[in-house]
Formats: C-alpha cells, structure tokens, sequence
C-alpha cells in the first residue's frame, strides 16, 4: 500500500498565535470528492463555512489521515518564521510517521512552496512545489485542516484576550488589529519581532 503526504502551513504573516502545518496522508489511486461540497480546493478559495465542512469530512474520510503540529510565538521570535514554520512541519510528519507507520518505499511527501522537511538526505521523498496547495490534493487537504485548526485556536485566544478582536482577523495585520495594538500594546500571543519589524519599516519610509 503506497501513500502521498501533503504539508502545508499557515500563519505565516501573522502577527499574532503560533505557526500552524498539517501533514496529511492518502493512499494512492483514491479519489477525495464529495458532490455535496462541490470540489476540493485549498483553503484560501473556500469560505470559512465551506472550510469547516471540508474539515469535518476530512477527518472523517476512511482514506485519509492527518496530523497536526504548531510552534508558538517565543520560539518564533527566537528562530525566525521560516525555521519555525519547517520545525512544525518536520514535527507533523513525523506524527504522521508513526500513526501510519510510513516508510520511504510506500510514500511521497509533497510541501507546498516555502517548507522544506529537514535535510533533504533524510527525506529523499519529500520535494516542495510552488503552489502545491492549488495543484495536489493532499496538500489542499492539509491545508484546510491547518486552516480550521487554527481558526478555531485563534478564537480561543481571542477569549483570552479579548481587546484583540483575534476572533475576526486571526492574528493578521488589519487596521482594526494595528488600532488594538496602539491602544493596548502586544499581549503575550503576539509576535514581538514582528510587530518591531513593522514600526521600523514605518519609521524608515
């Protein structure tokens, strides 16, 4: 039995909650369709409804399974977005290794453009594509179970801090968001070197 992995992140740009990727795994020759939900794209050209319907039929699916990882804002401040964002998908496969007991002869690793799973002589099955989330099935998969899983993280922090509003933006940089940060400061979920980075790009123009 042969398998194809999907990776993909996302928070990347936020300025606010961790860095979310999900590994996803199908067996190959296995169609994923649903006529009710129309067809499967990745999550940036779905709704937030039709999102958490792909999402629950997902992790429903018999054929697929997945596996979630995220690293948190100390750590992204420490080692940068782009470590952080390859650490969790490193951490997602490797969960999702020893839940299907993949091996390098029944399996290929496809992540979307931007991650990269370790040291490629570790992984001589894995290979980053550019716009893998709009080309290969497993990764839209793993994408819309990162989003969803984060969004709903996201509302949680959002309750925890609620002079945010992280329940709407999801940590982004919106007005509203840029607005909250100048009339309370950062809280605890934000990402110190990124907000930096950005009143320092403001200064300088």
């Amino acid at each position: 039995m042969k398998f194809t992995v999907g990776i993909d992140e996302v928070g990347r740009g936020s300025l606010a909650g961790p860095v979310v990727v999900a590994a996803a795994a199908i067996r190959n020759g296995k169609s994923i369709s649903n006529p009710k939900l129309g067809k499967l794209r990745d999550s940036k050209h779905l709704t937030k409804k039709q999102r958490a319907e792909w999402s629950r039929y997902l992790k429903s699916h018999s054929q697929i399974t997945y596996a979630i990882a995220r690293v948190y804002p100390r750590t992204i401040e420490r080692i940068n977005i782009s470590q952080a964002a390859n650490r969790a998908a490193l951490r997602a496969f490797k969960k999702l290794q020893e839940q299907h007991r993949l091996k390098s002869s029944n399996h290929k690793i496809f992540l979307d453009g931007g991650l990269f799973l370790g040291k490629n002589k570790h992984f001589p099955n894995a290979k980053t594509v550019v716009r893998g989330d709009q080309k290969i099935p497993a990764i839209k998969i793993a994408s819309i179970i990162a989003k969803v899983w984060r969004d709903r993280l996201m509302d949680r922090l959002s309750r925890k801090y609620p002079k945010y509003g992280f329940h709407i933006h999801k940590g982004y940089g919106t007005s509203a968001h840029f607005r909250a940060l100048k009339r309370h400061g950062p809280s605890k979920a934000h990402r110190l070197t990124f907000i930096r980075f950005l009143k320092n790009s403001k200064h300088r123009a």
